[in-house]
C-alpha cells in the first residue's frame, strides 16, 4: 500500500506572492472576518464595504460606518505593518522548532521588545486556535506523562518547571504547566482533558496510582523492569517540545510557560495538515463590529 505523503506547508515565495503588500493584508483580514458584503451595524442593510485612505478600516456603501478589520486581532493598536505581521506569523507555522525573537528582530527590523511582544501574541493566539479539546474514549488509549522544563540558573537556584503532557495515540496532545508533580495537580488536570472510562497509560509514579479511582482504566508501566513502549508517543512529543525551548529558546519563565507550550502543541496537532496553520490563525478571528 502506498504511503499518503503529508501536504507541505506554503513556502516563502508562495507567501510573498499572496500578501505582496500592507494593502493586500489588510484586504485579505476584512474579507475572511467581514466577507465581501455583509449587513451593516448601524444602518441595518447589506452593504459593500471600502477602503478608508490613511486607515485601517473600510466604510458602509450606505451610511458611512466604519469597520476595522484589524480590531480584536493581535494587529490592532500596532505601528508594526501587517505585512510583518503576517510573515512572523508564517514563520511560526513553517518551522518545527520555534521562532526566536532575536531572528524576528534582525528580519523585520523592530527593537527586541517589539519582536518579543509580537511573538509573545501570536503563541498566545495559536492555543486559542487550537484550544483544549476532550481526549479519549473507552476504545482509544491516552498516554500521559511529567517532565521538567529548566534546570538551575546562574546562582544555582532550581529553575525547574513541571509539564503534565496528555496525548490520545494517532491524536492531539494536551500540555499543562502544573505547579507540583504530586497527585493533588496531576489528577485534577488529567479529570479535566480525559474522559472517563479511557484507557490511561503512564510510569509508574505515585502522581497517577488513584486513576483508577477516578473512572480510568490505568496500565502503569515500570521502566526499572524493563516495561517500555506505554509512553512512547508523550515521550515523542517531550523530545520535540525541548528541542525547540532548549535549542531555540534558551529558556523560559513559568509566567510565559503555558503560551510556549501553546505553540508546540498547535504544531503537533496537525502535524498531519502543515498547509493548513497558517490560514487557519488567519481564518480565526472572530467578527469584529
Amino acid at each position: 500500500m502506498d504511503k499518503i505523503k503529508t501536504p507541505k506547508g506554503p513556502t516563502l515565495r508562495q507567501f510573498q506572492a499572496r500578501f505582496p503588500t500592507e494593502d493586500s493584508c489588510l484586504e485579505h483580514l476584512k474579507l475572511v472576518r467581514y466577507g465581501a458584503k455583509h449587513t451593516c451595524a448601524k444602518c441595518e442593510r447589506e452593504a459593500k464595504y471600502y477602503r478608508v485612505k490613511v486607515r485601517r478600516s473600510y466604510e458602509c456603501e450606505h451610511c458611512g460606518y466604519q469597520v476595522y478589520p484589524t480590531a480584536g486581532t493581535p494587529f490592532h493598536g500596532t505601528r508594526t505593518s501587517l505585512r510583518d505581521w503576517f510573515y512572523v506569523m508564517f514563520l511560526f507555522t513553517s518551522t518545527r522548532n520555534g521562532v526566536a525573537a532575536k531572528r524576528v528582530q534582525r528580519e523585520i527590523g523592530v527593537t527586541y521588545k517589539t519582536a518579543w511582544r509580537m511573538c509573545n501574541l501570536i503563541r498566545q493566539y495559536m492555543g486559542y486556535v487550537d484550544g483544549d479539546g476532550m481526549l479519549g474514549s473507552p476504545s482509544t488509549i491516552v498516554e500521559t506523562d511529567k517532565t521538567f522544563i529548566g534546570g538551575y540558573d546562574k546562582r544555582g537556584k532550581n529553575d525547574k518547571k513541571v509539564v503534565l503532557g496528555m496525548v490520545e495515540r494517532g491524536g492531539n496532545v494536551v500540555a499543562t504547566h502544573i505547579p507540583s508533580r504530586s497527585g493533588k495537580y496531576v489528577i485534577p488536570a488529567i479529570t479535566k482533558t480525559v474522559r472517563r472510562g479511557t484507557p490511561v497509560n503512564s510510569d509508574a509514579a505515585r502522581a497517577f496510582e488513584s486513576l483508577e479511582i477516578y473512572g480510568y482504566t490505568h496500565h502503569p508501566y515500570n521502566s526499572l523492569k524493563g516495561e517500555r513502549g506505554g509512553t512512547a508517543v508523550i515521550e515523542g512529543f517531550w523530545g520535540m517540545l525541548k528541542r525547540g525551548i532548549n535549542g531555540t529558546y534558551i529558556s523560559v519563565s513559568q509566567k510565559h510557560l503555558q503560551s510556549y507550550l501553546n505553540e508546540f502543541e498547535f504544531r503537533y496537532n496537525l502535524r498531519h495538515e502543515p498547509h493548513t496553520m497558517f490560514d487557519r490563525l488567519l481564518l480565526s478571528f472572530p467578527r469584529g463590529v
